[in-house]
């Protein structure tokens, strides 16, 4: 759970420092929230965390300078659905 709250933080607060505007931002940030409810409220459910994970890696797929905070994440919701945390 460590490890899926520092990714989210992460990930967050790079994109709150990005310049860009893009159209999916929106998207990212309300699932990055969703994320990061469900990762402090301790309530994640791996399912509810994949489908986040998906829209946010759909939002800033394209967006070089958030690769390695994104793949963080990735790594970070993988690790939690395998060891079956939150179930």
């Amino acid at each position: 759970m460590v490890a899926l709250r520092s990714a989210v933080s992460r990930l967050r607060r790079e994109l709150a420092a990005h310049p860009r505007e893009f159209a999916e931002r929106g998207i990212a940030e309300e699932e990055l929230a969703a994320l990061g409810a469900m990762a402090f409220g301790g309530t994640a459910e791996p399912a509810r965390l994949l489908r986040s994970l998906l829209a946010v890696a759909g939002a800033l797929g394209s967006v070089s300078a958030l690769a390695a905070p994104l793949a963080a994440l990735r790594e970070a919701v993988r690790a939690f659905t395998e060891t079956g945390q939150g179930r």
